[in-house]
């Protein structure tokens, strides 16, 4: 597809031209203070559709824009056959959207995603979605001052217009909420929490690492239940759940992953992980052994965390049970030495999380958005 003498959209096609895909964001970052490089190995196992679960199900074409020779932008058209199967639609996604600042260059990723989705019978798109709800969702429009938590995407303010300006318009907010020692009132939630732990005879546990595959399989199993009522959400198949569990093992910190039991039945979790991206941000070329080094190096420079997931069984979504696992999260991170946490995402409408975090005197800090263009 070509728009102009200058300008050219092309799909990858090639290890060299998909190396070239994963690396194009440096040229948009390279002097932006809160970018945090992404390690180019876990970019090309996401981005590999022999390797990567998530296509076994879905399928998904890669472009990159040239002007004059020079790679300008880039985006992912993605077609979620899961998607579309849990919730009975017809709709595209787009992801790894990055584009210089010019409108005609995203115009052209836009129209070239959307003609591909379109030659597939699908006049939906939807995103960003990198590339899915269980990666990394949303654009950032607010918070631009504070560099990205682990597995949170990051953008510049620009895109937004970009987005907007090439037709899409919102369909949700994501919100992320911050916690810190200053502000966690302990002993005010406390009450509240004992309350509904002998109402519900809940309580918590921490994961056996010991047993780490059969503990994998009962989060897995609550978080595709309690999950699917979420707008947008979809199951993760075993395979993309045993291979996310298989990538976080390593950085998992064990007193931060909690199950929820009542009567020695598990009825929720929380899953938090020490935020790497503080050590991350300055491994500036994104190759993993210096990334390793730096991790072992600096590890107690990690004093923050981010609550990645929390997810309660439906039958038990109202007794508590949530706010009790955000407040043993906080309890449990600040004995252990982390300062703050993030709680994100979170849907802008799903009050119970909300009201959970709003209960811990969490501040929302940061604002996501996922657009939609019916074309």
């Amino acid at each position: 597809m070509s728009t102009s003498e200058e300008l050219s959209i092309t799909t990858v096609k090639s290890k060299s031209e998909l190396k070239k895909f994963i690396k194009f964001p440096w040229k948009i970052y390279k002097d932006n203070f809160y970018w945090v490089p992404h390690l180019i190995f876990e970019r090309k196992f996401l981005l590999d559709k022999n390797k990567n679960p998530f296509f076994k199900h879905s399928e998904a074409e890669f472009f990159l824009a040239y002007k004059n020779g020079e790679i300008v932008g880039r985006i992912a058209a993605i077609i979620n056959h899961n998607h579309n199967l849990e919730h009975n639609e017809n709709i595209g996604f787009f992801g790894f959207f990055e584009c210089v600042d010019d409108q005609n260059i995203a115009n052209s990723l836009f129209d070239a995603a959307k003609k591909w989705l379109n030659e597939k019978g699908i006049s939906i798109i939807r995103g960003p979605a990198n590339p899915s709800v269980n990666d990394e969702y949303g654009l950032l429009i607010e918070g631009f001052d504070k560099s990205p938590v682990v597995m949170m995407p990051y953008n510049p303010p620009y895109y937004q217009l970009l987005i907007e300006k090439a037709g899409l318009q919102k369909i949700k907010d994501l919100y992320a909420y911050y916690l810190n020692h200053d502000i966690f009132d302990k002993e005010k939630i406390e009450r509240v929490i004992n309350l509904v732990q002998k109402r519900n005879r809940v309580s918590v546990r921490t994961i056996n690492m010991k047993d780490f595959d059969q503990e994998v399989k009962i989060i897995e199993k609550i978080y595709n239940e309690a999950w699917q009522y979420n707008w947008g959400a979809v199951k993760m198949t075993e395979d993309e759940f045993n291979a996310l569990a298989k990538s976080l093992k390593s950085i998992v910190d064990p007193e931060l992953v909690l199950i929820a039991e009542v009567d020695q039945k598990p009825v929720g979790f929380a899953l938090s992980l020490p935020d790497i991206n503080i050590i991350l941000k300055h491994n500036k070329n994104g190759w993993l052994i210096p990334a390793i080094w730096k991790l072992i190096k600096n590890k107690k420079q990690i004093d923050g965390i981010r609550i990645i997931a929390l997810g309660v069984l439906k039958e038990y979504q109202k007794t508590g049970v949530a706010g009790f696992l955000f407040y043993e999260t906080a309890v449990r991170a600040l004995k252990h030495g982390y300062k703050w946490g993030e709680a994100g995402w979170v849907l802008e409408d799903n009050i119970m999380m909300t009201r959970s975090a709003e209960m811990m005197n969490a501040i929302l800090y940061k604002k996501y958005r996922i657009y939609q263009q019916n074309f």
